[in-house]
């Protein structure tokens, strides 16, 4: 699929509104021929063509929304392009370009590594979320010198204790290991592969919990496997103005700018995750697979040391698909 979008690349890098209308109209054509070559090696082989094609991987869920819209508007600039009268313009560049880009991340993010979307491993450590917590003061209140006679305990405050022992044990068996119910039937039916009724679970769970981030992390996370990339934003973004402390929270951005190709936006949730619980594997060696697809490989060697061998190491290994950044 990669050698496809080579193909595809030359005409893409030749398009410039200050060339001759004839020979943009011709290399719109044939980039987007290549293009299409590379949507028919996704699926297998196959006959289609145009929006048959793009519907076709859609439906097969081998295009995210985004990508295909994005596509979409590529082939109609191609059309536009085929009449001879017609003269390409800067929004015909701009659609050719962005439908490429789109397509070209996912591709590359697919075979070079990144979380993967079934993967809930990354889950298995975290028995309860972690909400941002207030610093504690750096002085304790003074301790009380008066010295008091003690006096008997009324009888109501062991009744007390046995009713708070009581809820304390009606909610663990509810909420066991932290993770509310709803979200522990949500992420059953997502290993099981349900994901219609891990959505439902996780919305569910939502609603009993407004001020938990863990139900939208996971309805972010189905959005992304059911590639509506608009969704899962959408879900990831609640997440963090619920819990803006919580590593998950950002570890889970990162991997979403990951996959779609944004590496600097990668770059910098991982490294938000690791301020804030300096311990995480997972965000150490996605940050080392973003930072090498930047160009910065010293630093993602230190990144990829520190988290060991992961299913991070085959993106880390693999080369900068864009130039590096300035360090920052």
């Amino acid at each position: 699929m990669v050698a496809s979008l080579s193909a595809a690349r030359p005409r893409l890098d030749r398009l410039d509104s200050g060339r001759d209308t004839e020979d943009l109209a011709a290399d719109l054509i044939e980039a987007w021929s290549a293009t299409e070559g590379a949507l028919r090696s996704i699926m297998g082989g196959s006959a289609l063509a145009g929006q048959p094609l793009i519907g076709a991987l859609r439906q097969k869920n081998l295009l995210s929304l985004d990508q295909a819209h994005a596509l979409l508007e590529f082939l109609a600039a191609r059309d536009r392009a085929q009449r001879t009268e017609y003269r390409p313009t800067t929004g015909d560049i701009a659609a050719a370009r962005e439908g490429f880009a789109k397509l070209e991340h996912g591709i590359i993010a697919q075979q070079m590594g990144t979380p993967s979307l079934a993967d809930t491993s990354m889950f298995a450590t975290v028995k309860s979320p972690v909400s941002s917590r207030a610093q504690a003061p750096d002085t304790a209140p003074a301790a009380d010198t008066v010295v008091r006679r003690r006096r008997p305990i009324p009888l109501f405050i062991p009744v007390l204790l046995l009713l708070v022992i009581a809820g304390f044990a009606a909610w663990y068996f509810i909420t066991r290991d932290g993770i509310p119910g709803g979200v522990a039937s949500g992420i059953a039916a997502y290993n099981a592969g349900r994901l219609d009724m891990a959505r439902g679970e996780f919305e569910v769970a939502a609603r009993k919990n407004d001020k938990l981030a863990l139900p939208h992390i996971w309805l972010g996370r189905v959005a992304r496997d059911q590639r509506e990339d608009a969704q899962a934003a959408r879900e990831l973004a609640t997440a963090e103005r619920l819990e803006p402390g919580n590593p998950l929270v950002h570890r889970e951005i990162g991997a979403f700018h990951l996959a779609r190709g944004r590496y600097n936006e990668a770059r910098e949730r991982y490294v938000r995750a690791l301020q804030l619980d300096p311990t995480d594997k997972n965000a150490q060696g996605w940050l080392a697979c973003a930072l090498t697809r930047l160009g910065r490989t010293d630093q993602a060697q230190t990144w990829l040391n520190h988290a060991g061998p992961g299913d991070w190491t085959r993106c880390a290994s693999a080369p900068a698909v864009q130039p590096a950044l300035p360090p920052g």
